[in-house]
């Protein structure tokens, strides 16, 4: 299993409002087999689970690193990940053991199991919250030089001409003043 994408799955699931069930099988889009087993208990528990995901992400954007290891220890221990080997597609790798799982243990679990490689292998800097002040979505970094400051070009996109916008006022009223 590609863990990166397990990561990436877990600030998605961060960014996800969840409402009811729909919002589950919404947010499952790519995995049809799973929305008919999703229930109002999965609900509960990945709303409890995105409260207690949040502060990995923010601990991460400010660069604290000891909370970040902390607090991936504690919910390691919390919600314990059973992993298993899988050979589909004649391809040894990873996934997060389903057999008995509901669809919430089988989300909680990848998203710790693909943070965790995340922090092992990259660091435990690379997660953030967006910096455009009217978002609030998190996101992971993977770009080489750790400079993502946004969750989507969207944000990036909306942050540029805002300080594009000001820089223009900034030019203007000094101009106007000048005269």
């Amino acid at each position: 299993m590609d863990f990166i994408r397990y990561a990436e799955a877990s600030a998605s699931l961060v960014n996800t409002a969840l409402a009811d069930r729909d919002d589950l099988a919404t947010h499952l889009a790519g995995r049809a087999w799973l929305q008919p087993q999703c229930t109002d208990r999965d609900v509960a528990s990945l709303r409890r689970f995105q409260r207690e995901l949040r502060p990995v992400f923010e601990a991460s954007g400010v660069h604290d690193a000891g909370v970040v290891i902390t607090a991936l220890n504690a919910l390691m221990e919390k919600y314990p990940i059973t992993p298993m080997i899988s050979d589909h597609d004649d391809n040894l790798h990873m996934h997060v053991a389903t057999r008995s799982a509901s669809v919430s243990e089988l989300l909680i679990g990848e998203a710790l199991l693909g943070l965790a490689t995340l922090v092992c292998d990259l660091g435990p800097t690379r997660l953030g919250v967006c910096a455009e002040a009217k978002c609030e979505n998190v996101y992971v970094d993977t770009s080489p030089n750790q400079s993502r400051r946004y969750c989507s070009d969207r944000c990036s996109s909306r942050a540029n001409v805002a300080a594009y916008r000001a820089r223009q006022r900034g030019t203007d009223s000094q101009a106007q003043s000048a005269v």
